[in-house]
């Protein structure tokens, strides 16, 4: 998901409570808090050698401690007056991919792409998910492109890619 269908999304769903599934079946805490909204700019070299860059927007979703018991979530206005008022301080990049960090005690740091989301009963989640590390170079390292399921390191020795 762009930074700017997330956007259009909370703008398009007004007044709902704000949820995030970071693994199936379970919830961000409602006592998240958006507590970092990065610009980041990754400037990349493959295992082959390839050079590649692009920009994504990182959103940090943190559980206070002191709000354990909190039922109800944040809703889609004020997370989108928080990313307004980001945006008119340091403006987001709105045509990029967006990306939820996240963690607690059972499940660690990540950052979580958007794998979809639902509208039901005056919420609205986004269902989030990992993606797997992966070969970009699978060529050049001499590696199947065509299973990407298969989980083989893709710098061995003796393939001359790394």
């Amino acid at each position: 998901m762009k930074t700017n269908e997330f956007l259009v999304l909370l703008r398009s769903n007004p007044g709902k409570s704000l949820l995030f599934e970071y693994k199936e079946g379970h919830l961000v805490g409602a006592n998240y808090h958006i507590t970092e909204v990065k610009n980041t700019i990754i400037d990349a070299i493959d295992c082959g050698a390839n050079t590649d860059s692009w920009k994504e927007t990182v959103v940090q979703l943190w559980e206070s401690p002191k709000e354990k018991g909190k039922r109800d979530y944040m809703t889609t206005d004020k997370a989108l007056a928080i990313l307004d008022k980001v945006d008119r301080i340091k403006p987001m990049e709105k045509e990029v991919e967006i990306k939820f960090e996240y963690s607690n005690p059972s499940f660690h740091t990540a950052q979580l792409y958007v794998k979809g989301h639902s509208i039901a009963s005056g919420k609205l989640m986004l269902r989030l998910g990992v993606e797997r590390t992966d070969c970009k170079a699978k060529a050049t390292c001499g590696q199947p492109v065509e299973n990407i399921e298969q989980e083989v390191a893709c710098c061995t020795p003796g393939t001359g890619c790394c």
